[in-house]
């Protein structure tokens, strides 16, 4: 550590403890050191000093400037005396109060000796060079050493400004923790408010999770319920309507007695009458099929070309009398699917149906599209009436039907779509919808190109 000497003085009578005490401050403040530091110092050289020259005699004080690792102002005190090692080590004890007020310290004593050495570390702002510290030797070297009355006095002085900002701050810190008492009771307030809050809170979601529980179970018998009801009505009605289709075709036969035009219209009525109430007798029996889990879909590979040729000739019977062109073009492009040809075949055959219902002129088409990737997506278009947005999120919900004066008239459940949707979930895939109102209407059906089996099925 590079030292510079600034100052040398000696102890030799008491009263050269007030000018040691001067000097400290008087090198502190050339340093740069505040007010309260250059007390600090002042006060802890004073204590040194005094304590050294009582017990030890003559004590030589030199103040240095340290450069390296940092600024300091160093102060050493070093004394001697043939009173011997106990000397020394009374001395070390009694100034071990001093060393509070002083940044770093050391005390080393030996053979009688005892030399003392304080630091102080200086503001980051002062670094004064080999230049600044040659003259301010200089001018420390020619100050004149107060009086001990008047260096006493400026003691004075300097500990009443002390005590009174040692009282201030004792002030403030009252003030302080007053406010602190304050808040920490209003925390504690606040926190047993929180908590009780917090336990009624707690409370309330108990209850409501076994409110919710318990409209959940209710919920799960009522549907269960429903799709026993659906079933089994389904069932009852098939066998009078089957009954009932059987006797008119047996009367519309070609082999039976010939019937005249006025008797066949009423039968023709009949017959379609009970053919469209099969149909939705089949369809209230397929739902309570896909709702109560026995529809599992049986994974084979599937010939989409003869899937959409039975769809174009099926389709297109559906759609004569009708001024809507059925559109089914060749699934070019598409690899090999693995899916149940059943349940797929249904599906489209649904959608398509469901936008021949609602196209009374135009076109339904049918595309099939491969994107390089794991999904085939089936496409079924038309340019029918539309759905308004606002019945959008409503058409896969079961038994609804889309209100309007273009849909009045149409015949359906409200059951093909919710169907098909669950068809599809059950081949892995997804049923998405886009329409605009007096435009037309677009499914897609995505599909992976290997539809999970029995196990892996929802």
């Amino acid at each position: 550590m590079t030292r510079t000497e600034l100052l040398r003085t000696i102890i030799d009578v008491e009263q050269d403890i007030f000018a040691v005490r001067q000097r400290g401050r008087e090198v502190a403040a050339a340093l740069g050191l505040e007010g309260q530091d250059q007390i600090r110092v002042a006060t802890s050289l004073s204590e040194v000093g005094r304590q050294m020259f009582a017990r030890l005699g003559r004590t030589v004080v030199v103040f240095e400037a340290a450069m390296d690792d940092g600024a300091h102002l160093l102060v050493s005190a070093t004394a001697g005396s043939a009173a011997g090692q106990d000397a020394a080590d009374a001395v070390a004890a009694e100034i071990a109060v001093a060393r509070a007020l002083m940044e770093t310290w050391s005390v080393d004593h030996e053979d009688g000796w005892v030399r003392v050495t304080m630091g102080r570390r200086l503001p980051p702002a002062v670094r004064p060079d080999a230049a600044e510290l040659e003259e301010m030797r200089g001018r420390l070297a020619h100050l004149a050493p107060n009086r001990p009355v008047e260096e006493f006095m400026l003691q004075n002085q300097q500990l009443m400004t002390t005590l009174s900002e040692v009282q201030a701050h004792r002030d403030q810190l009252l003030a302080l923790n007053a406010e602190l008492e304050e808040t920490n009771r209003g925390v504690v307030a606040l926190y047993n408010q929180l908590t009780e809050e917090l336990e009624a809170t707690n409370r309330g979601v108990v209850a409501l999770y076994a409110e919710l529980d318990e409209t959940s179970a209710r919920l799960r018998e009522a549907n269960e319920a429903k799709s026993r009801f659906m079933a089994n009505v389904s069932h009852e009605l098939r066998a009078p309507v089957t009954a009932v289709l059987g006797l008119v075709r047996l009367v519309l036969d070609a082999g039976s007695e010939p019937l005249t035009e006025e008797q066949r219209r009423p039968i023709e009525l009949i017959n379609d009458s009970a053919s469209d109430m099969l149909a939705r007798v089949n369809e209230l029996l397929d739902l309570a099929k896909a709702e109560s889990g026995r529809l599992v879909p049986v994974p084979a590979e599937v010939d989409l070309r003869a899937v959409f040729g039975t769809l174009r000739g099926t389709m297109r019977a559906l759609a004569e009398g009708h001024e809507v062109r059925v559109v089914v073009p060749e699934p070019d492009g598409v690899p090999a699917l693995r899916t149940d040809e059943v349940m797929l075949t249904q599906v489209l055959r649904n959608l398509m149906t469901n936008g021949i219902k609602f196209t009374p002129r135009g076109e339904v088409r049918l595309t099939a599209e491969h994107d390089g990737g794991e999904l085939v997506r089936f496409v079924v278009a038309d340019t029918g009436i539309g759905i308004p947005e606002s019945e959008q999120a409503k058409v896969f919900e079961e038994f609804y039907q889309v209100r309007g004066p273009a849909q009045r008239g149409a015949p359906g459940t409200g059951l093909g779509l919710p169907y098909a949707r669950r068809l599809v979930a059950l081949l892995g895939g997804d049923l998405s919808m886009s329409s605009t109102e007096g435009v037309g209407t677009t499914f897609v059906v995505a599909l992976p190109l290997a539809a999970p089996g029995p196990e892996e099925g929802s």
